[in-house]
């Protein structure tokens, strides 16, 4: 009971600078590069466009915000992954103020997250999922804050963080089916007014310049995102292997969640009641998403790739200590704590040791050096052809270059050999 005694709100801070510094100081001490995604991410960044081959800019936009601010410095994209996610804690903590009256409970909301990889193991690695965290999390905010105030500013910013939610990552649109179910709902029973359509505004202009990109590049992206899932894979046993599979994995990945739930409570006994809207709220914005997703998998015969649920569970622990507010036993609290603490400190524990006793990781490339190679080569075979302006290749060679010389040449695509460029687009075949 000692910790009704403190001030919550310093405990939660506490909590999540914690978080943001171990997070992104291991990393940044036990990898020697940066990793595939975010190197991707600066590689686009240098050259940036309204989308890319694989996916839409708000990526790339971030990363070069921060190369702007720091340039070719690693810890700096590590710090960019943590502000992702303890924005997005920080978000649900101040959620939970309208659901609970002790702050006990917006906290516990926040610290059974720590049970999710997705927001502590796979982090330091910046990439789409990473990325989509917080503009998810922002947008069931302002979802609740319009449904319960109806005000016009909350429903822009809805529509706001929405577009820079569907510019992180086209799964946003998971998100966007359980905004427009509650919407419609809401509307349906005289709960609400045709005020909440004035989100659309923002989120069309927001949406615009990706979609004018999209349709002068034969929908580039639309088209990876489908050859991910694998669904051109023609076979029936797809259509139950892979949501199979895909409900497996997330009992997996909740394991260590669920069972912090478990400690926390009495008895397991679920009380559901459609005619309280809060509850109806939570319900739908976090399991219609992933009632879809499952659907995608199951009618598509697609493969959903774990990664991706990245940040359908950022609201999981406001739902759980919503149905079980009245069940949870304050007395298993020290329980909870050491489960916590434990949870807490061993996922960078594993990651450092993942990260230094194995070698042949992303991480251990040498991209310094492949840069300074690069950079030598070029020096010596221009031959008058002036400074490196553009590099083509892949993301992962070319990029590591780009990312790594003084000179940051333009990324450009190519899908094999490198080339080295100058203002003029003169090349030299690097490799």
């Amino acid at each position: 009971m000692a910790i009704y005694k403190k001030n919550i709100d310093n405990l939660f801070y506490i909590f999540i600078t914690s978080h943001l510094l171990i997070w992104t100081l291991i990393p940044s001490l036990t990898n020697h590069n940066l990793p595939l995604d975010t190197i991707e991410a600066l590689a686009w960044g240098s050259n940036l466009d309204w989308g890319f081959n694989k996916h839409p800019p708000m990526s790339a936009f971030l990363s070069e915000i921060i190369y702007s601010i720091f340039g070719p410095q690693d810890w700096a994209y590590y710090l960019l992954s943590q502000i992702c996610v303890v924005v997005s804690f920080f978000v649900i903590f101040n959620l939970a103020e309208d659901f609970f009256e002790n702050k006990i409970y917006c906290f516990l909301s926040v610290l059974l997250l720590e049970g999710i990889f997705f927001y502590n193991f796979t982090t330091p690695e910046f990439n789409v999922n990473v990325c989509l965290i917080p503009f998810w999390s922002l947008s069931i905010f302002y979802l609740w804050r319009g449904l319960k105030n109806n005000k016009i500013l909350d429903w822009i910013l809805l529509g706001l963080f929405a577009g820079f939610g569907f510019l992180s990552k086209y799964l946003y649109v998971y998100l966007g089916l359980a905004i427009a179910v509650l919407l419609i709902y809401f509307i349906y029973n005289k709960k609400l007014n045709l005020k909440c359509l004035v989100s659309l505004i923002p989120f069309l202009i927001i949406l615009s310049p990706h979609i004018i990109w999209l349709s002068e590049n034969d929908y580039v992206t639309i088209t990876y995102g489908l050859m991910r899932t694998g669904s051109e894979e023609a076979s029936i046993l797809n259509h139950l292997k892979h949501p199979l599979i895909f409900l497996l994995k997330q009992i997996g990945i909740l394991f260590p969640f669920l069972l912090m739930i478990f400690i926390l409570i009495n008895k397991l006994k679920i009380n559901i009641n459609l005619n309280d809207d809060k509850l109806l709220f939570l319900l739908s914005i976090n399991l219609i998403p992933i009632l879809f997703i499952f659907l995608t998998a199951f009618s598509m015969g697609a493969k959903i790739r774990t990664m991706w649920m990245t940040p359908f569970y950022i609201s999981f622990g406001l739902m759980f200590i919503y149905i079980f507010k009245s069940q949870i036993n304050f007395e298993k609290m020290k329980v909870f704590t050491s489960i916590f603490l434990v949870l807490f400190f061993i996922s960078p524990i594993l990651y450092s040791y993942v990260s230094i006793s194995k070698t042949d990781k992303r991480t251990d490339f040498d991209g310094k050096n492949l840069a300074k190679q690069a950079k030598e080569f070029y020096e010596t075979e221009a031959n008058g052809l002036g400074k490196m302006e553009y590099i083509k290749g892949n993301e992962w060679i070319a990029g590591n270059i780009s990312y790594h010389l003084p000179e940051r040449p333009r990324w450009i695509y190519s899908s094999n050999e490198v080339y080295l460029c100058n203002k003029d687009m003169k090349c030299l075949k690097y490799k």
